[in-house]
């Protein structure tokens, strides 16, 4: 994928995850929609502390990529976008649980979305990532961690779109 198409398609991700996270009122942002599930402010805060991150392994350490720097992009893709499968997030990234603020958060998700498309145009994006190796996945290249959080977002955004429809039916 192009630069170009990479940046439309993150930003355009990004921008429908935080369309989605506003349509709730604050009172439901908050709301457990059924057992076992994150509210949408926990998932809310769960993008901003994975994509934050990816923003610092973006901008971290680098070397030279001694293997196709979009190896990894269509595992990533395949796996994130596959919803029949439950997944567990790493701790390090799972939310504490409480009230957020939902415009404290969407304040975050502006902010990384600046990073993050200040990193697709300004970075040599074949390099790879030194400052983190992904469970499961290891070392990734710029292209790939950005396809990272390109897939992570889409599935994100599927379970925020069922997070929705639940909160809607609880009246």
């Amino acid at each position: 994928m192009l630069s170009k198409e990479m940046l439309s398609e993150v930003d355009g991700t990004i921008s429908a995850l935080m369309q989605l996270t506003d349509s709730f009122s604050q009172e439901q942002f908050n709301l457990v929609p059924f057992e076992g599930s994150w509210t949408a402010g926990e998932l809310a805060k769960h993008m901003v502390m994975s994509n934050s991150g990816f923003t610092e392994i973006l901008n971290g350490p680098v070397k030279d990529t001694e293997r196709n720097p979009e190896e990894l992009v269509e595992k990533i893709k395949t796996d994130f976008l596959n919803f029949n499968i439950k997944m567990e997030s790493p701790a390090f990234v799972v939310p504490p649980k409480g009230n957020y603020i939902k415009e404290d958060l969407l304040n975050a998700l502006r902010d990384i979305q600046t990073k993050i498309g200040e990193a697709i145009q300004n970075l040599d994006l074949s390099k790879t990532c030194m400052a983190f190796g992904l469970p499961g996945y290891g070392f990734l290249t710029r292209t790939e961690a950005i396809s990272f959080i390109l897939y992570h977002t889409k599935r994100h955004i599927h379970q925020l779109e069922n997070i929705h429809e639940k909160i809607i039916n609880l009246k």
